[in-house]
């Protein structure tokens, strides 16, 4: 099969779909790569990289799509990116269709292209792909904020995450103990942060308690309990994860004003659409903005901060099914993979996500898929 790989062209990223080490297990298996002019740069890896384990170097975004049968990327797609897909395509990527424009979705029906969410696709009842950018995403949750708690920010408390003997540490609470809230939750108290998670889920919150310390303050998550915790956090993290549906504003603005001056909101979800009623998309370069005396983190693309880190966590995670595709071809991985199915959100000219169906007002059609052996 001919897998091609664009470079990213969302403002401040630097990730790529495939690490060399990817497109290696790709070409021994006979496969042929295209990958765009210095796609990977962002990454630290050079034309020179993926032209020792094989890889064939284009130079431009129209040559990569034109000679592909499968493109693999990382961000949402531009409207300039579905003019450049080809009829019955296949596209794997993160889509988050749901929280995107009608348009897209039209013009991936429009040409018959097989669309592939990443953050859908399932295995064993968890998101392997998602999951892998999640963790980075948790882990730098807290870094940002303990950054932006500091003195040197604007309107920044000038606090200490982890305090020191005779003054207290920083209260950081997270909305959500899944991938994200997990990881979060492990790193602010490695920092040694005062830290409450909250989750409708006790079975999440048990495994915070269990894996991590039971020093952690968990606790059920209801209107007046996330109340009670904005108000109370120096730091607060917005980990709500909603399956291929846009993340409801948990968080409102009223419960924003009652936050402390200084108190800074790093919204993970605002990929989703944000769990944050003030929370709005920025950007890695343009990151932070302030609302009702509140510092607001909302970039979507947190993970590109760490690139190469991030552009492995993806190539670890997806490999398995590309090279499936390639092997034995579409309609044979499909058949074989109901998680892999859960992740088709477009085939042959039809919406085969309800959610996102519904959510558009477009036809659904459930994915039937036939052996071709």
């Amino acid at each position: 099969m001919r897998i091609g790989i664009p470079k990213e062209t969302w403002k401040d990223e630097k990730r790529i779909a495939l690490a060399p080490a990817g497109v290696d297990v790709l070409v021994k298996s006979g496969h042929t790569v295209f990958i765009e002019n210095e796609a990977g740069l962002g990454s630290h890896f050079t034309n020179q990289d993926y032209e020792n384990v094989g890889a064939t170097i284009v130079y431009s975004a129209e040559e990569v799509f034109q000679r592909a049968e499968l493109i693999t990327k990382v961000t949402p797609l531009k409207d300039e990116d579905t003019d450049l897909l080809q009829e019955n395509q296949i596209l794997f990527s993160f889509l988050h269709l749901s929280v995107g424009r009608k348009k897209i979705i039209d013009k991936l029906i429009e040409k018959k292209v097989t669309a592939v969410s990443y953050e859908l696709i399932e295995k064993s009842g968890q998101l392997p792909i998602l999951q892998s950018i999640s963790e980075i995403a948790g882990q730098l949750a807290v870094k940002i904020g303990a950054r932006y708690l500091g003195s040197d920010v604007e309107g920044g408390r000038g606090i200490l995450i982890g305090g020191i003997p005779g003054v207290s540490p920083a209260a950081v609470v997270i909305l959500g103990a899944g991938v994200v809230g997990f990881n979060a939750a492990k790193s602010a108290y490695a920092r040694g942060a005062h830290v409450i998670v909250l989750d409708k889920d006790l079975r999440r919150l048990r495994r915070i308690e269990n894996s991590i310390s039971k020093n952690i303050t968990t606790v059920v998550a209801t209107p007046l309990t996330i109340a009670r915790g904005v108000k109370f956090a120096d730091l607060f993290i917005g980990a709500v994860q909603t399956k291929g549906e846009k993340s409801p504003s948990i968080v409102t603005e009223e419960m924003v004003k009652t936050m402390k001056k200084g108190a800074v909101i790093v919204d993970v979800s605002i990929d989703q659409g944000g769990c944050i009623e003030t929370s709005h998309p920025t950007t890695i370069s343009n990151p932070s903005f302030i609302k009702h005396n509140v510092i607001h983190y909302c970039v979507p693309n947190i993970p590109a901060l760490v690139s190469r880190t991030a552009s492995y966590g993806i190539t670890n995670a997806s490999i398995e099914y590309i090279q499936n595709i390639a092997d034995n071809g579409l309609s044979n991985a499909l058949l074989g993979d109901i998680g892999l199915i859960n992740g088709v959100c477009t085939h042959n000219g039809t919406c085969t996500n309800e959610i996102i169906a519904e959510t558009f007002e477009i036809e659904y059609r459930r994915l039937h898929v036939f052996s071709t052996n």
